[in-house]
Formats: structure tokens, C-alpha cells, sequence
């Protein structure tokens, strides 16, 4: 008998005998000239993406029919676009529409608002909560539920209306609040009976880490427990493997594991458009990652790129990372700190 190592060795031999070389990595770059949020001249800071039609730009598509511009939405002509793009490139690439969501506001966000960024970075947010509310892995506040919500009914609106594509794969990170605005967000709209919604939990979507509390995330169980329909990747641990007290993520470090994470999803997931729940810190370095320009996203916002996946050969660029450092705690007592606890490094 054959073993599966063995057969798989002998379907790849080439008719020369010759082994066929496989990808060893992927890289990744943005379409530009489809979504507003490319442009640098879009302010991020004023831009609002429910009454921007989430940023689709209103234009020809090489792929269009004569008769598009009267008979079809320009989501329609963009899905379109997107499958004529699939059609003709090469076997080593392909297209996607990624929709990077970030959750609606926490308890941990108000909470920073609130006492201010130079006490919460010192001291506050080092602790699980302040005795009224709770920000360890924090959950949504009311004004993060209405956010959750209000994206919901846009995007009803663009399914209805619009004959948008939905996402066919839904990922989440594996922090409340990312799991509660993507169920609050997708539960209940009309999606396809072929691609309901069943999130996948990934480790690599979640924040970057921090002493936050915030940043820490709940048992596999007690997170079963709450979204029972929701799918863990593999391997997918029982109790929070990174977090550590005073101990935070360099930004490379960061980038390193958000790669880590989209290769994995290209890798195992033929979906077109696909939809991931995530968090400020861990879009941005998302975006890094895909070759976006920076553009930072208000609590509940979402921001779609569309991406060219290409698969490489050779040894491909080394990986950067940065070992973990220390954070320090601010000595100064929250009750007298001022303008000069922000020459804390926990500041900086």
C-alpha cells in the first residue's frame, strides 16, 4: 500500500521526473482606484462609510456590459469585475475583497475617554476594572451595541437594495467584543443558504497585545459557552497563550502574526469576499501588511480593500521580529498625576 506521503510525492513528479516546485509564501498588494479610503486624500477622521456606500467609487469597470450602467448596481459591476479579474490572471494569483470591521465601542474605550489616555496607559487599564465596570476583555457598552446595529441595517440596506455580495467567510477575533459586534452585526440578515453565518475564532485577529486587561482574552470555554455557533480554528487553546502582565507587542512583531494569519486564511479559504472582525491596533497592522495606506477607524466602522493574493517561490523576505519588552507602571498615584506623568515610558 502507498502511503499518502509517498503518493503525494509521485502526483507531483513532472512528466520529466522532475518534483513540481510549490509556493513557499504570499504576498499581498491593494487594487487602487476602487474605494475611496485608498485615496490619500480621504480623510479617515471625517469619513463616514454607511453614507459613502462604504467608499465604492462610481466608475467603469473594464469587465462592463453595454447595458451594466442601467441594469446593475455598482456593487453588482464590481463583483463582476472582481470575477473577470479571477478569471484571467495567472495560477499564482488571485482577488479578494476583504471587509476589516472594527468592533463597536467597549467598556475599555469609554473607560480611556473617560479618566484620559495618560492615566489609563499608567495605570488604569492595567487593572480589570474600576469596581463599577469591567474591562478585562471587555465587553460592549450600550453605545457599542447601537453601533453594531446601525452597521447591521447598512448592510441590509446594500443587500436589498444595493445586491451587494456578502461575505462567504466570516473570521473574529477571539475577544468579546469583536465576537459580539460580528454576531450582532451578521445575525438575522438575508445571507445566502450556501454561506450562512458560521465565524471562525482566530488567535492572529486579535488585538495587539498589552499589559491591557482588555487585551486578555477569555477561556476557549467560557467563550463556547457564549457563542456556541461559532467555529475555533485549530488548535485553538484553552486558556490565553500570549498575554502576559507587562509585557507588550512591538508593531513588526505584530505585523509578523497578521501575515501569519492571512496566509492561513488565503491558504485554506477559497472565498472571494470575505469578512474579518477585528480591533484598531490589529487593522492597522492588517493594512501594513496588505500595502494599505493608513487609515484608522472609528468604533463599529469597516473598511473593504480589495487585494491581489499572489503565491511565490524562492525563500521570500525574511521575517522581522522584535522580542517582547517590558511595559513599566507609572510610580506616580493616580490621584496626583498630571501633565508630567507623560514622561513615563508607559506613556510614550
Amino acid at each position: 500500500m502507498i502511503t499518502s506521503t509517498l503518493l503525494y510525492g509521485l502526483l507531483a513528479l513532472s512528466s520529466t521526473g522532475a518534483a513540481k516546485p510549490r509556493p513557499t509564501y504570499t504576498t499581498y498588494s491593494v487594487v487602487p482606484g476602487i474605494f475611496q479610503q485608498d485615496d490619500p486624500a480621504t480623510d479617515a477622521a471625517t469619513f463616514n462609510f454607511t453614507a459613502a456606500n462604504f467608499g465604492l467609487i462610481a466608475r467603469d469597470y473594464p469587465s462592463d456590459a453595454p447595458h451594466d450602467k442601467t441594469k446593475k448596481t455598482q456593487w453588482q459591476r464590481l463583483a463582476q469585475h472582481i470575477k473577470t479579474l479571477n478569471k484571467h490572471a495567472p495560477k499564482a494569483e488571485r482577488y479578494a475583497l476583504l471587509f476589516l470591521g472594527r468592533h463597536g465601542e467597549g467598556y475599555h474605550n469609554a473607560a480611556e475617554s473617560y479618566l484620559g489616555t495618560p492615566a489609563w496607559n499608567c495605570y488604569w487599564s492595567e487593572l480589570d476594572g474600576n469596581g463599577t465596570h469591567t474591562w478585562a476583555d471587555a465587553k460592549l457598552t450600550t453605545q457599542g451595541v447601537a453601533q453594531a446595529l446601525l452597521v447591521k441595517s447598512f448592510w441590509a440596506h446594500l443587500l436589498k437594495t444595493e445586491k451587494i455580495t456578502p461575505p462567504q467567510s466570516f473570521y473574529t477575533s477571539p475577544l468579546w467584543r469583536c465576537l459580539d459586534t460580528a454576531r450582532l452585526t451578521f445575525t438575522g440578515l438575508a445571507l445566502p443558504p450556501h454561506a450562512p453565518f458560521t465565524p471562525i475564532i482566530k488567535e492572529n485577529f486579535r488585538e495587539g497585545i498589552s499589559a491591557h486587561t482588555c487585551d486578555r482574552r477569555r477561556p476557549r470555554s467560557a467563550i463556547h459557552a457564549a457563542f456556541p455557533t461559532f467555529r475555533f480554528e485549530r488548535n485553538f487553546a484553552e486558556t490565553d497563550p500570549y498575554w502576559r502582565a507587562l509585557f507588550a507587542e512591538q508593531p513588526q512583531t505584530q505585523d509578523v502574526r497578521s501575515k501569519v494569519a492571512l496566509d492561513d486564511v488565503f491558504a485554506t479559504d477559497r472565498s472571494t469576499v470575505l469578512s474579518v472582525t477585528s480591533h484598531s491596533g490589529e487593522i492597522a497592522s492588517l493594512l501594513r501588511v496588505l500595502g494599505h495606506r493608513e487609515f484608522r477607524l472609528a468604533t463599529g466602522a469597516s473598511l473593504p480593500v480589495l487585494v491581489k493574493v499572489t503565491a511565490m517561490w524562492g525563500e521570500g523576505p525574511p521575517a522581522r521580529t522584535v522580542p517582547a519588552k517590558a511595559q513599566r507602571t507609572c510610580a506616580v498615584p493616580p490621584t496626583i498625576r498630571d501633565s508630567s506623568c507623560n514622561d513615563c515610558l508607559c506613556c510614550l
